[in-house]
C-alpha cells in the first residue's frame, strides 16, 4: 500500500470513530455556536444543514448551514461536547479530499475535544465525524463499515451520496 493509501484509510477510521462516538452522546441540550477566527492556509469554517439519518439515530441538537460546492444543504450536528468544541470553530470552509472511496476528509484548525465522547457506532452515509489521532473532519458517502473508539460523529448532512462523494468544498456556519 502507498502512504497515501495508508493515511487515508487511517482518515476513515479515524473519522469513522468520530462519528460513532458523537452519535452515542443522549444529551439533547442544544449546542450554541461560538465564532472563532481560527486560521488554516486554505480552510475557513462555516455552518452546515441537517443531514438525512433521523435526529433519534444521531441526536441532532443544533442546525448548521452546510454549503457543498456552493450549494446549500440541510445539517445539523449532535448534541455531544466534541460537535459543541467543533461548533466553536465557525465558520469554517474546507477543502475536502477524498478518503478510501468511503468518505471526504478534511484538516481542521485544531484537534476537538473527545471528552465525554459516546459509544463508538459505525457512521452512516451524511454523517460529519471527527477522527480524533488526524484531528480530521470526515463527511461519509458510504455506511462505514465497523464502529471505531477513534471516530466521533459530530452530526449529519442530509445530502444524497452522489453529491457527497463529489464535494471538492464544504463551507459550514452556524444556522440563523
Amino acid at each position: 500500500m502507498t502512504s497515501a493509501t495508508l493515511r487515508a484509510f487511517a482518515r476513515a477510521a479515524m473519522a469513522t470513530t468520530v462519528l460513532l462516538a458523537a452519535a452515542a452522546c443522549g444529551d439533547t441540550s442544544s449546542v450554541s455556536p461560538h465564532k472563532t477566527s481560527s486560521a488554516s492556509s486554505a480552510r475557513q469554517q462555516k455552518p452546515t444543514a441537517e443531514a438525512r439519518t433521523t435526529p433519534s439515530d444521531r441526536n441532532t441538537a443544533m442546525d448548521i448551514r452546510v454549503t457543498l460546492d456552493g450549494r446549500s444543504v440541510d445539517a445539523a450536528l449532535n448534541d455531544s461536547p466534541a460537535a459543541g468544541d467543533f461548533a466553536e470553530l465557525l465558520p469554517l470552509t474546507l477543502d475536502l479530499e477524498d478518503f478510501h472511496q468511503t468518505e471526504r476528509i478534511a484538516d481542521l484548525p485544531r484537534k476537538l475535544t473527545t471528552s465525554g465522547a459516546p459509544e463508538p457506532r459505525a457512521p452512516k452515509a451524511g454523517d460529519l465525524t471527527y477522527y480524533a489521532p488526524w484531528g480530521n473532519l470526515a463527511l461519509f458517502y458510504r455506511d462505514g463499515d465497523s464502529a471505531n473508539p477513534d471516530l466521533l460523529i459530530l452530526g449529519h448532512i442530509d445530502a444524497d451520496a452522489d453529491r457527497l462523494a463529489g464535494a471538492d468544498r464544504i463551507t459550514i456556519e452556524a444556522a440563523p
